[in-house]
């Protein structure tokens, strides 16, 4: 009997030897790093419970979480509006006018920083950011709040959908006809703006187009536009070029969707996707075989993104020491973040608009039509400065007057007080988190700079110190 047990007892051993080690359950390090990369932040109870689980079923749970709504309410003037006729207006009508719609802008901004600092599902509004980042359009050219708005709630319900539908409704949606000027493309003068960006930006990438695929896409697209009424997308087919068109070797009548199926079928679009997921969830390195593996994952399902995500986070490279805190936070992710992991209280959003916008990232308004350019153009001798100089106000580093307007907690009742921030937080811990390593790893994707400030058992003046290390910038 003995000798059974012990040939089941190795049986045992061996066979989990052979099974692979993402079939294994979680360590705190790697929950961490899967929900730090695939949210905001990571804290010690959304870890635990990851923590009985084998990779492959902590991916499933994070995607099967999402939702495609946002959870906090918009803002009511979202609910109806109807775009107003300058030309009727007055002169003083026009500076009112633009200065409720300057409002309404920093109402918009406010309300997504709620809603990712709030929300359930961190994924989807990570998602969300990255298509506004890829399918880039800006207050400064749309003007119209209540359109950027409609956009970013079409990017949330297909943030984690199917990017063929996504790419198609982009190309419909009001907001992004205005600012790549093709509600205004017709026969009579095509404009290129939006075909080139449908090129370069949202499918190909650069130099895997000629210029004549560029201007007879322009022609498909003519007579794709705004209605004057209420703003929603309208064909005009009086503008519309119906003659002979050469996309990418496809020829004939074509018209929008012709060139966007054009486009889906191209298999550089599925590479071109995976690149710049690879570089938001991995490293600024894409690895060529593991992109073209990715791809075809993305092609054979159709485009449908969760399968893409799930196989991304599921690879060798997203799980590999080496790429451990080589992403930078952009200064939503590190605001957001802050705020989520020590649950700050956050009286005024519009302060976290104005910090991100100090810090280079202004929502709603990127630079430009390619968006941010994000890794280390995130950090400037200036954007360091403005960062650990707010973390050292909101850890009771600074003056006692210093404290960011909006982030009310006990750091903004003097100095003492808010030195306790975080002896406060510490203690708050399960008692399985409480020691210095624990909470060093739930800080940091690397070890610190200094690892001489760690003791046994963790403190507030251990967290502050931490904060100020580079590698809290890092994810």
């Amino acid at each position: 009997m003995r000798d059974q047990v012990r040939f089941v007892f190795a049986a045992v051993i061996v066979l989990a030897a052979l099974l692979p080690a993402s079939a294994s359950a979680l360590s705190r390090d790697e929950a961490r790093h899967l929900l730090v990369r695939s949210g905001f932040a990571a804290e010690p109870e959304t870890i635990d419970a990851l923590l009985p689980l084998s990779r492959e079923t902590a991916i499933d749970r994070i995607l099967g979480a999402t939702v495609p709504e946002a959870a906090t309410p918009a803002p009511g003037w979202t609910a109806d509006w109807t775009p107003p006729r300058m030309k009727d207006l007055t002169r003083e009508e026009k500076q009112a006018l633009r200065r409720h719609l300057r409002k309404q802008a920093l109402e918009l901004k406010a309300w997504w920083f709620e809603e990712m600092a709030v929300t359930a599902s961190p994924l989807t509004e990570v998602m969300t950011l990255f298509w506004h980042n890829h399918f880039t359009s800006g207050l400064r050219k749309v003007k119209a709040p209540v359109l950027m708005y409609r956009q970013n709630r079409l990017l949330r319900q297909e943030a984690l959908g199917n990017f063929g539908r996504l790419l198609r409704a982009v190309a419909r949606d009001p907001a992004m006809l205005v600012y790549l000027d093709g509600a205004r493309n017709r026969k009579q003068a095509p404009n290129e703006n939006f075909a080139r960006e449908l090129f370069e930006l949202f499918t190909l990438g650069e130099g895997h187009y000629q210029e004549a695929d560029i201007k007879d896409a322009a022609r498909a697209f003519t007579g794709w536009s705004v209605d004057r009424k209420d703003a929603s997308f309208t064909f005009r087919q009086r503008w519309h070029d119906d003659g002979m068109k050469s996309v990418l070797g496809a020829q004939g009548r074509l018209n929008g969707d012709d060139v966007i199926t054009v486009l889906l079928d191209h298999p550089r679009t599925a590479v071109f996707i995976v690149e710049k997921l690879w570089r938001q969830f991995i490293s600024e390195d894409p690895d060529p075989q593991e992109v073209e593996r990715l791809a075809a994952v993305f092609r054979e399902a159709d485009y449908e993104i969760k399968p893409l995500l799930a196989a991304l986070f599921a690879s060798d490279p997203f799980w590999a020491p080496e790429n451990r805190g080589r992403l930078i936070k952009s200064p939503v992710e590190f605001l957001v973040g802050t705020v989520r992991l020590f649950d700050l209280p956050v009286e005024r959003y519009e302060d976290l608009v104005r910090l991100s916008g100090r810090l280079g990232q202004n929502l709603f308004d990127p630079p430009n039509v390619k968006g941010w350019p994000g890794g280390t153009a995130w950090i400037t001798a200036s954007s360091l400065v403005d960062r650990q100089s707010l973390l050292e106000r909101i850890t009771g580093g600074g003056k006692a007057t210093a404290t960011p307007a909006g982030m009310q907690s006990s750091a903004n009742r003097g100095e003492t007080r808010r030195a306790r921030m975080f002896d406060t937080w510490v203690a708050d811990l399960p008692e399985a988190w409480r020691r210095a390593d624990a909470v060093t790893m739930l800080l940091l994707p690397i070890a610190p700079v200094d690892s001489e400030i760690l003791d046994r058992y963790a403190s507030g003046a251990q967290v502050r110190q931490l904060l100020g290390d580079p590698a809290y910038q890092l994810k």
